[in-house]
Formats: structure tokens, C-alpha cells, sequence
């Protein structure tokens, strides 16, 4: 029996199972075959020694060496996807398997030529979850400084002063969501990463776990801090969630923040090696629910005045800040090398919401830390 043919294309400075494999960012659509133990790439003519001297194939081609008699189409995804087909034909493959990323023009190309098509939904997957010791390096570098940026936001607003109404003031401004992630985004420009809006969520803004926060920010409430900036250099992302209280800390809020760190702690403990992602965040909303709080999604409607866990305990991180495996209902076991985020929360429309959120890689018995000692309580003064 023959050995399957595998086949990725795109472009690679946004597919990330393509640059994953490559380790070679490109502008421009690109298709890469594996067969037999070799791989090659077909790339836009001008970048063939650049992709000769830096991406991880055996050989490289351009469209024009495979044109059609009819000549290539201007449009250089169907070229490519043409160029790509008529390799195929070449090389006398039958049938290839593809990833879940695999665009349409391509996949149309090669059906055109007579050549069969199958979908392999972990194909471009479990590959990326075992990370390398260099993969595992460049994560840690990124949540190093991810970890820095995300202390020098909740000091800076810890320290800012509180006016009459309460509304924080720092060096003679209002700190609001918005002044706080331009700061975090030139605070991450200078250390040479790239930042999606960050979450700066304030009193019940923060009650939707993802509201990016508007508007000051204002003494006693619960402030989440989310940040996860992707490295230019590496294409790594990091990804950590304190949770900062300027001022006098209620009852409420330092007893949700309690039932968040036992969590927090319960759902590392229960990490390893052939440990399910759903045995995991179990074990967290097991201690949510034994503090008297709420684990469950939401359905439209409010969750009412109880505080409430409305989401999983984690994600997979690498390339992509969301990546497999999920620590949630029916996530799959754990393998040694998976990078995960352990972040659970508590949410409630009267008070915001409290979240702490960490990295952890797994091991045959455990797993281990790359968040430096980066402070988890409510008081960053």
C-alpha cells in the first residue's frame, strides 16, 4: 500500500498550520506537497531563494514550471492551485489527503484533473500540540514579556489616584479601557510584538468574559486585565489574566476571587499526560460550585445574581492564541508537549467579573509553569 500524499496550501503569513510546517512566511498563496518523506514547495517566482535558503522542504518550484497548456490564470491563488494540480498529475498521484485550512480554488483545481480529495481533520493538528524545546523556548519568551506588560497595567492603575466620583487619574488624566490598551500596545510595539485589542474590562463590563472595556475605570471594582500579543519574530503568542482592584476590596469580590485561585489551582493539579481536557475543567468548576457559585453557559438570558464560571478552563496556545486542545466538556486527552492556558473566572452583571489566567506545558506526571511569579491576588499597589 502506497504511502498517502498530503497536501497544504495557502498563504503562510496567515495560515498557520502552513507556516508551522514551513517555518517560512510568504505573502502570497503557496502549496506544499508531502510524499515519501520528501516535500516541496510551490512559490510565487521572486520569492524562490528566499524560500531556497530559509523554508523546511527539500525543493522548491514555481507556478510556471507546471502551466497548463492553456497558460496560467492572472489570479496567483488559481495559478498556484493549477500549478499544484498539474504537479499532482505529474507525479502520478491518484489521491491526496488535505488539512481543514485547504482553500476551495485549490481544492477545485485538483478535482478538475481527475485526482481525488480527502479531508483528514487532524491532518495540520496534532502535529502542532506536541511542542518542540524550541517551540516551548519561544512561548516562554512570549509569556515573559506578556507577563511584565500585564504587572506594569495593573500597577499603573492600582497606583492611579481616585477622584470624587471615583473615576481613576493617572499623570493628570482619566485611565479609561482605552487609554489603558494603547499604553499595553506601546508597551509590547517597543519589545517587538503585535497585539490584538486587549481586554481592559471594568465593574460589570467585565461580566461579558470577553468585553474589551470602555470608557474610566473607577475605584472598588474588579478590573480584568487580559492581554495576548503574538512575537514578530517567532509568530508565538502569549496570553495571561490578573484581575486588579484599585482601593478598598469588598467582601463579595474577594470571596469570588477565593473560589477563582482554588480553581485556578485545582485545574493545574489535575493536568498530564493522558488526563482529559473535560477531567480538567471539571476540576475546576468542581471547587466554582462547592464555594456556592454557578458553572454554566450562558443562554440568552441573564445568569442572574449568583456568580457565575461561563466558560471553559483553557485552550490550547502556540502559533494561533486559540489552538486545540480545549479543557472543556469532551476535550480530548492530553499529550506531553501541549501548551495550555488554565484561566477560569467568575461572572456577575452586579460586581464584573475576577479571572486568572496562566500557562502551563504538560508532562508525563504533571505539568510546569512558564508564567514567571507574576503576582494572582486583587492588590497591586
Amino acid at each position: 500500500m502506497s504511502s498517502p500524499v498530503y497536501v497544504f496550501a495557502g498563504i503562510p503569513a496567515v495560515n498557520r498550520v502552513l507556516y508551522h510546517r514551513l517555518k517560512f512566511s510568504v505573502g502570497d498563496p503557496v502549496a506544499l506537497i508531502e510524499s515519501e518523506g520528501e516535500s516541496t514547495l510551490i512559490v510565487r517566482d521572486i520569492e524562490m531563494e528566499r524560500a531556497k535558503r530559509h523554508a523546511r522542504v527539500d525543493q522548491v518550484f514555481c507556478p510556471a514550471d507546471f502551466a497548463p497548456k492553456e497558460g496560467l490564470s492572472g489570479d496567483r491563488e488559481i495559478a498556484t492551485g493549477q500549478a499544484l494540480a498539474l504537479f499532482l498529475k505529474r507525479k502520478g498521484h491518484e489521491q491526496v489527503e488535505s488539512d481543514r485550512t485547504l482553500p476551495f480554488s485549490f481544492a477545485n483545481e485538483i478535482l478538475s484533473r481527475g485526482i481525488g480529495l480527502k479531508f483528514n481533520p487532524d491532518l495540520g493538528v496534532k502535529e502542532r500540540r506536541a511542542k518542540s524545546e524550541e517551540e516551548l523556548d519561544w512561548l516562554r519568551k512570549a509569556q515573559k514579556i506578556t507577563t511584565e506588560i500585564v504587572e506594569r497595567a495593573c500597577r499603573l492603575i492600582a497606583r492611579s489616584s481616585a477622584d470624587a466620583e471615583g473615576i481613576l487619574n493617572y499623570a493628570g488624566m482619566t485611565v479609561t479601557s482605552e487609554r489603558m490598551r494603547s499604553q499595553i500596545d506601546r508597551w509590547l510595539l517597543e519589545e517587538g510584538y503585535r497585539n490584538p485589542e486587549s481586554i481592559v474590562a471594568g465593574g460589570p463590563q467585565a461580566a461579558d468574559c470577553h468585553h474589551l472595556g470602555s470608557g474610566a475605570l473607577r475605584t472598588g471594582q474588579p478590573i480584568l486585565v487580559d492581554i495576548f500579543p503574538c512575537d514578530k519574530q517567532t509568530g508565538y503568542n502569549g496570553d495571561c489574566t490578573r484581575t486588579v482592584v484599585h482601593g478598598e476590596i469588598s467582601d463579595e469580590v474577594a470571596a469570588m476571587h477565593r473560589a477563582v485561585h482554588a480553581a485556578h489551582s485545582a485545574a493545574t493539579h489535575a493536568v498530564a499526560e493522558g488526563v482529559t481536557g473535560e477531567t480538567v475543567h471539571q476540576a475546576a468548576i468542581d471547587v466554582i460550585r462547592e464555594a456556592g457559585y454557578r458553572a454554566e453557559r450562558p443562554d440568552g438570558t441573564s445568569v442572574g445574581d449568583v456568580p457565575t464560571m461561563t466558560h471553559g478552563t483553557g485552550h490550547g496556545i502556540g502559533l494561533e492564541v486559540h489552538e486545540p486542545p480545549l479543557l472543556d466538556f469532551s476535550g480530548p486527552e492530553l499529550v506531553a508537549g501541549d501548551v495550555l492556558t488554565i484561566e477560569p473566572g467568575l461572572y456577575s452583571p452586579a460586581i464584573g467579573g475576577v479571572r486568572i489566567e496562566d500557562l502551563v506545558f504538560v508532562t508525563e506526571t504533571g505539568c510546569e509553569s512558564i508564567t514567571c511569579d507574576l503576582p494572582t491576588g486583587l492588590d497591586w499597589r
